[in-house]
């Protein structure tokens, strides 16, 4: 089965089984995966559904859009391959992806 990994800042890890055409908040959400709240329910407005992608992937999702670059700029953890987790939608392609998920979301 196709899936999509989290790892939690202390390590743990998540595979959360991959649904073409879902969101990676929204898979999270599904699997109650901690630390992905996605207040604003997917709409790229709140940044508490940030996640940085594995630098092996992070080429292969594409660039983010302006308004995440811009919700992430005011993240206080962002780092180069920091993404919103709203902003993926999840291919089959995407098997095996890794992100991390910080230790806060804002």
């Amino acid at each position: 089965m196709a899936f999509i990994r989290f790892v939690q800042h202390n390590g743990v890890t998540q595979d959360v089984p991959l649904t073409e055409g879902s969101n990676l908040m929204e898979l999270a959400r599904a699997s109650s995966v901690p630390g992905i709240d996605g207040d604003c329910g997917g709409s790229c407005a709140c940044g508490t559904c940030h996640v940085v992608v594995d630098a092996a992937w992070a080429t292969k999702l594409g660039p983010c859009n302006e308004d995440e670059t811009r919700m992430l700029s005011m993240t206080p953890d962002c780092q180069p391959h920091s993404r919103l987790a709203c902003q993926i939608v999840a291919t089959a392609a995407m098997d095996g992806l890794s992100v991390q998920v910080p230790e806060h979301q804002f």
